[in-house]
Formats: structure tokens, sequence, C-alpha cells
């Protein structure tokens, strides 16, 4: 049996502890190149197995070494904004179609970024501690997943909004900016801790 009042706890902790990480903002950058749903199936089933991961483990993830993830994460972190930054400037047009991508690729693409990026994050660590002290694994995971879907969803609407006002290298150096700004931290993090 589900506990609403379970769900909606973990729901309101998971949203706000997410909301300014990591995954708006390449919620909001896959958003503005490919099709919306597309990005939202791949992000949202790297998400379900995140949270599937975290419920299944419970408090084993807080033993993680976490200079090890903030080395990793700003490793990666620092990738990413180099393959922005490098990127050959594309035709914005050509990047508008949605149809020039299938459902695999995008979806994928959206998939494998949050699967390896949010390894470890705050919120599936905060998940894993949910899930050992309410000790209610089904409504851990009901309020847990759907945060982290309305957390993506946001990022992705907002991304295509965006798109429509701002031209998309202007988005794409300062997502890469930020990302920057997240690797370094990310490595200090691990250098200092």
């Amino acid at each position: 049996m589900i506990s609403l009042t379970v769900t909606a706890v973990v729901f309101g902790v998971v949203f706000l502890a997410e909301l300014p990480d990591k995954t708006a903002l390449a919620g909001l950058v896959l958003g503005t190149r490919y099709r919306a749903s597309y990005v939202f199936a791949g992000v949202a089933a790297a998400f379900a197995v995140h949270v599937a991961l975290a419920v299944a483990a419970g408090s084993v993830l807080t033993l993680l070494p976490q200079q090890l993830v903030h080395a990793v994460t700003g490793v990666l972190f620092l990738g990413g904004a180099a393959m922005l930054l490098l990127k050959k400037d594309e035709d914005e047009e050509e990047i508008r179609k949605p149809e020039d991508q299938s459902f695999w690729k995008v979806a994928g693409a959206g998939f494998m970024l949050i699967l390896v990026a949010e390894f470890g994050d705050l919120t599936q660590i905060m998940t894993a501690n949910l899930a050992a002290r309410y000790d209610d694994p089904l409504s851990v995971a009901l309020g847990a997943v759907l945060a982290l879907w309305a957390v993506a969803g946001l990022g992705i609407v907002g991304g295509k909004a965006l798109m429509k006002r701002v031209p998309l290298k202007l988005i794409t150096r300062i997502a890469a900016l930020l990302m920057l700004g997240l690797g370094v931290w990310s490595l200090w993090e691990a250098i200092a801790g």
C-alpha cells in the first residue's frame, strides 16, 4: 500500500533539492535541440533506473566515497563544457527540426546523459536515505520519481520556450559556462574534501 504522506514528503524534498541541480540545465539544453517528448522519454527512463537503484540500495549509497564522486562529476562537466564550446556552429533552422532526429537516438542521448551525470547525485543519495528512514520503498520511489520527472519536464519545456526568444549560440555558451563552473566546483570539492 502506498502512503500518500510519505510520497508527498519525498516529492517535496527531492523536487526542491533537484530544482537547482544540473538536471534542469541538461533538460533545458536538450529541450532546445530535440523534440521534447523524445528527450523526456529518455530522461524519465534514466530517473526511474536511478530511483530503483537508490531505493534498492537504501543507505548503502551514502557510503560511496564523496571525493571520487565529485572528481568524476567534475571531469564529466568539464568534458561537456569543452564539447559545447568547441562544437562547430550549426544552422539553427536545422537544429529546430525535430523530425531530423529519431526517437531512439534522442531518447538514448537523454537517457545516457542523466544515467551518467546523476549517479551518486545528492537526490539519489537522499532517496536512498529516505527509503531507509521510512521503510516504505514504493511510496519513496513514487515520490522521488515524480519529483525528478517534474524537474526534468520544467527544464525541457523551459528550453523550448527559451529557444523562441534567445539564439541557440547564446544558450549553448551560457550552458557551457555553467557546466564549466559546475565542473570546477565539483573538482574543488573532490580536492578540498
